[in-house]
């Protein structure tokens, strides 16, 4: 069988930076499957990666039939997913009732629908030793005004994917959430299309590369949750000791 890495959302930033990676670290992976929307975009990661196969899949999660693409080709090649990387997600700023009703939609379908169908169906192909990184957010660490819908979705990451290391355990099977504070991507492209992001997200802003070092050094030493940089791991301290209320009060 042949051992493979999966990443959603691979044609940019921290997905992308899962891919290049991923194909310098991994001796035993011997071919990538990238998925994402645009087909140009993961043609270029294609070309930036040496020594492994890759196989570019064009697929919009948030559609079933595309999910049920992905399950299809899984049942004909029958691999060994040796590390899969949910990075696929996005998130909209703004107060919620300032937002469309799709883009509130989609990030809960995508950042956590598609997540979870994507590890549903993987999980079968995966046996010990394996790995699967989900990227959540320190946003998911408390709930967050002007940022609610996308905090939700990234706490029910948090929560599902914690929760998920613990079951398969006994498999041998590592699951870890990545929680970056802002990262240096096209992310926030999207995100601040309403509004503009507090000034303190900007000065935190830290490389993909960093992050997803970090991610990949913690899920090989089976952590269950992954925070890169001092500043965010503090917040992740005060969130869970210091009154929400007040934390609320300050980040409003």
């Amino acid at each position: 069988m042949k051992k493979i890495a999966v990443i959603t959302g691979a044609s940019s930033g921290i997905g992308r930076e899962f891919a290049l990676q991923i194909s310098k670290k991994y001796s035993s992976i011997e071919e990538i499957w990238i998925i994402a929307r645009r087909t140009d975009k993961l043609n270029e990661v294609k070309k930036e990666i040496h020594g492994k196969l890759v196989r570019v899949l064009s697929l919009d999660l948030l559609k079933d039939s595309d999910i049920n693409f992905y399950k299809s080709l899984l049942e004909r090649l029958n691999p060994s997913i040796r590390l899969l990387v949910n990075a696929a997600g996005y998130g909209i700023c703004g107060h919620f009732e300032d937002t469309s009703y799709e883009d509130n939609i989609g990030m809960i379908d995508l950042n956590c629908k598609a997540l979870v169908a994507i590890t549903h169906i993987s999980l079968p192909y995966m046996a010990s030793p394996s790995n699967i990184i989900n990227v959540a957010s320190s946003a998911g660490f408390l709930p967050q005004p002007s940022f609610s819908i996308y905090a939700a979705t990234k706490s029910m990451v948090l929560s599902f994917s914690r929760a998920l290391n613990r079951e398969l355990f006994d498999k041998n099977i590592t699951v870890t959430a990545v929680c970056p504070g802002p990262v240096n991507t096209e992310f926030f492209d999207i995100a601040e299309k309403n509004t503009n992001s507090k000034a303190y997200k900007y000065m935190l802003r830290v490389s993909p590369k960093r992050v997803v070092n970090k991610a990949l050094l913690d899920s090989f030493y089976f952590k269950e949750v992954s925070v890169y940089s001092f500043p965010i791991k503090a917040f992740r301290i005060l969130a869970k000791f210091m009154p929400h209320g007040f934390m609320l009060n300050f980040l409003k």
